[in-house]
């Protein structure tokens, strides 16, 4: 296998999606496996994930190694057809090892010890935890090398989760010091990027900077942006090292990682650099009730929130698709209430999935445990055995994929998304209700609004190949960012740029011009004031001749060559432009100057789509959402009222009927835009 930076775009490969399980034979008597197994295969599994906490099982003592029980469970899931992805176990290392070494244990920025008792409380900066990782993944790799049935590996388990990216212990300061030597070179660059003089936090040498642990204040934004890009990075050094040991074993294995959704700490683009394709973890009725884009109502306690989740299938989708690594399959134990999902509810799920590009989508997990920490975590089949109602859903969406022979997505517009302004705007967000995912999302829940397909990439990423552009902000920005975009636009691009954009520098100082800094000349006008604003303060505005809501921040404009397109009608800032239009060579940038409400951001995006001239439906209910893939075109229905879809007359329906039921799917070959939706 290529090394992952080199590997081609598979979007015109027609592939067959993939249902497949997470799979504990370690929690489970022997004499059951066989029967699992067969109950595997009967439902359509295809492929299963195994072995992410089972370093304590594989290793009870050290040296002394039992791989007879993986290696049983590796040959029945491979004699049924079904192919294997092993895990490494290094987000649970075993008592022994922390007995002998407690110096691998993460501390918290109080000097608190993350302590034996649960997981990820390893330190991705300890030399010791590296040479133990170095060999347990070595010792894995060989033994399973020559396997026919293991297919690949996932690195660890959920980089990040417990809040675990970030530690402060003497080996994270000593590895902060030589990152923040090699990034800076001569320690008075520091001082002068970060702005130390504020506060006399002036550094006399590298050897004084220590981890942003505990204090009186908040710390410094420079030194907190860039502990966490170190963090990070730290993270991603360690998945680099894992990789490259599974591929020096066998380099026929793909390579992947599970992330999490809405995940702040990590970037996953940077992981992603090292894998032949990303993998999440998606838990809707969980992540509509703490990470929501939109208000808590009914149909997402039972359905999710389709666009957060879509969200999170684009931001891991990559040259390659990606997968779900584990995917909810009822009711689960961890967010504050655990409804259980509407019926149908995880079929919809897959489907969504695929819709956005899955290659396979893997349930969490096949039978629910009788033991531990997610005794209260459903499974396909019940703890006693029996199938639950996830179980019904997978058999029949693993029915639906098989007759599915798919390309991947081609999506005509891109979201920038950057982990640097996410991490910025996170220290200074200037409200107690600014959130750099809701702003996100508001741009994005009007295009997914629209049904048009989105690719999420780095603002530094090509952008070439795309019809239109939406960035929600561009908070830090430097000349040659300002330059590419100024290229893209001037080459007859689409470019929608939101509010907080160029008010920084990349080392989190403000800007020495006025917002947005060397966005000016392409934006045509820069921010005279801005505002944060609670809801008690009235927060409307006009934008072509209409009036709409806006929430949270304003910026008062200043058009130069720019046309206004948009002013306040309330507050202080009645009569100031409020958003903005510029030509720019072949192409146009608007400016929006607020954090949108949803009807004002559906306006800004489908005029956008359509200066790109970017097909797409009317405006779609707030529970129902349409995706292209290749030839076939997805209704998702997220309420619980059936919904009727209209298509010509000489459209088939691969899945279903033009009757979507309430948490149903229907797929149609019919084009997008002739999807013509109405409840029934």
């Amino acid at each position: 296998m290529t090394d992952a930076s080199t590997r081609r775009d598979d979007r015109t490969d027609r592939t067959t999606p993939r249902i497949g399980v997470c799979y504990f034979p370690e929690h489970w008597p022997r004499d059951r496996w066989a029967t699992d197994v067969q109950q595997m295969a009967e439902a359509g599994i295809e492929v299963v994930r195994m072995g992410e906490f089972s370093w304590g099982r594989l290793e009870p003592s050290r040296g002394e190694f039992d791989f007879e029980w993986l290696d049983t469970a590796v040959e029945l899931l491979g004699e049924a057809g079904i192919d294997v992805v092993l895990c490494t176990p290094t987000a649970t290392p075993p008592k022994w090892l922390v007995d002998e070494h407690p110096e691998i244990l993460q501390e918290e920025s109080d000097g608190t010890v993350r302590d034996f008792g649960s997981r990820r409380h390893y330190c991705f900066n300890s030399a010791v935890y590296r040479e133990e990782t170095t060999r347990i993944v070595e010792r894995l790799a060989a033994r399973y090398a020559d396997s026919p049935h293991v297919v690949g590996w996932q690195t660890d388990n959920e980089y990040g989760c417990h809040r675990t990216i970030r530690c402060y212990c003497a080996d994270c300061a000593a590895a902060f010091r030589d990152w923040c030597h090699e990034r800076y070179d001569d320690i008075e660059t520091l001082n002068e990027t970060w702005g130390n003089t504020f506060w006399s936090q002036q550094y006399g040498s590298f050897a004084a900077i220590d981890p942003p642990r505990h204090t009186a204040a908040e710390h410094h934004p420079s030194r907190l942006l860039d502990y966490g890009r170190f963090a990070s990075d730290s993270a991603v050094a360690y998945n680099e090292h894992q990789a490259a040991l599974l591929r020096e074993a066998n380099d026929d294995w793909f390579v992947t990682h599970n992330f999490m959704g809405n995940f702040p700490t990590l970037d996953a683009f940077d992981v992603r650099e090292s894998l032949e394709f990303a993998t999440w973890d998606s838990y809707p009725t969980g992540f509509a009730q703490d990470r929501s884009l939109g208000p808590q109502t009914a149909d997402r306690l039972r359905a999710g929130d389709p666009d957060q989740v879509s969200l999170n299938h684009d931001l891991y989708r990559g040259p390659r698709g990606f997968w779900v690594m584990e995917q909810q399959p009822g009711d689960i134990n961890w967010p504050p209430y655990a409804p259980q999902p509407g019926e149908g509810a995880m079929r919809l799920w897959a489907h969504q999935a695929v819709a956005h590009g899955a290659e396979a989508v893997c349930y969490f997990r096949w039978r629910r445990c009788r033991q531990g920490q997610e005794q209260y975590h459903a499974g396909l089949r019940r703890h006693d055995g029996s199938p639950d109602r996830g179980y019904h859903d997978a058999q029949q969406a693993a029915g639906e994929f098989a007759e599915l022979e798919l390309t991947g997505v081609d999506a005509p517009v891109a979201l920038c998304f950057s982990y640097d302004d996410l991490w910025a705007l996170s220290e200074q967000p200037h409200s107690p209700d600014f959130d750099y995912w809701w702003l996100a999302g508001a741009f994005y829940r009007a295009l997914r609004g629209r049904g048009v397909q989105v690719d999420v990439v780095d603002p530094t990423a090509d952008l070439g190949e795309y019809a239109a552009v939406v960035a929600p902000t561009l908070h830090l920005v430097d000349e040659t960012l300002a330059d590419r975009l100024t290229e893209y636009v001037a080459d007859g691009g689409q470019l929608l740029v939101g509010p907080r954009s160029g008010y920084k520098l990349p080392g989190n100082r403000l800007q020495p011009a006025l917002a947005p800094g060397p966005l000016t000349d392409l934006v045509g006008g820069h921010v005279d004031q801005h505002e944060s604003l609670p809801a008690s303060l009235e927060t409307k505005l006009s934008y072509r001749g209409e009036r709409y809501e806006y929430e949270i921040w304003g910026e008062w404009l200043v058009p130069d060559e720019a046309r206004v397109t948009g002013e306040h009608e309330t507050g202080t800032a009645a009569g100031k432009p409020a958003l903005l239009e510029h030509a720019v060579g072949e192409g146009d940038v608007a400016y929006c100057g607020v954090q949108p409400g949803d009807d004002l951001a559906d306006a800004v995006v489908t005029d956008l789509l359509d200066r790109a001239e970017v097909d797409r439906t009317d405006r779609l209910p707030p529970t129902v959402r349409v995706a292209r893939r290749g030839d076939l075109t997805w209704v998702l229905n997220f309420g619980g009222d059936p919904v009727e879809a209209e298509v010509p007359a000489d459209a088939e329906w691969v899945v279903g009927s033009e009757t979507v039921p309430g948490y149903g799917v229907g797929v149609t070959d019919a084009p997008l835009s002739t999807v013509t939706l109405c409840e029934t």
